[in-house]
């Protein structure tokens, strides 16, 4: 039986390494600050892509004008190239995504794109003098304008409320 006493001190000091190790896991968790909360959204600033894109764009591009203090600006884009594509993303009340898409390129295969695979329902709206078509199913909701020389798509995680709030505050002037 001689042999059966060191295994037990191993097992042992296995055993007493673990509680060790344990107890400073613990002291550093409780002792090192840590942020459990959401990180701050980026506001950007975009009036210099805005000018920008209205210069270039062969259609008048649409921007924001008036919503509250809680929409913040989060990412902006102008391409030039192939379809003159617009886009203004921005974090919605509530914590929501809402972005304005425009461009020339073919309408069906823009849309598709800009709404992420929604589908055109037969529900229309008239919102600030201009007739939208409701598409939803797709992992955004949208609401499509077609006209003015290109296809403006308002779409995100938002309500139906807040595409129309936003669609309501586009000016393309």
């Amino acid at each position: 039986m001689a042999g059966s006493n060191g295994k037990q001190k191993t097992v042992r000091d296995m055993i007493l390494s673990l509680g060790l190790i344990g107890i400073a896991a613990a002291v550093i968790y409780v002792f090192i600050p840590h942020d459990d909360s959401a990180p701050e959204v980026k506001k950007v600033d975009y009036r210099v892509e805005l000018l920008t894109a209205r210069r270039a764009a062969s259609y008048p591009v649409a921007a924001p004008e008036g919503l509250t203090a809680d929409w913040k600006a989060t990412s902006v884009r102008f391409q030039g190239d192939a379809f003159d594509a617009w886009h203004l993303g921005f974090h919605a009340p509530g914590g929501e995504y809402v972005q304005i898409e425009q461009s020339t390129q073919k309408a069906s295969t823009f849309i598709d794109e800009a709404s992420q695979g929604a589908e055109a329902t037969k529900k229309t709206e008239e919102i600030a003098g201009r007739t939208w078509t409701r598409y939803s199913g797709g992992r955004y909701d949208a609401l499509v304008h077609e006209g003015d020389g290109a296809t403006t798509v308002v779409a995100g995680t938002g309500s139906f409320a807040q595409l129309t709030e936003m669609a309501k505050a586009l000016k393309t002037t």
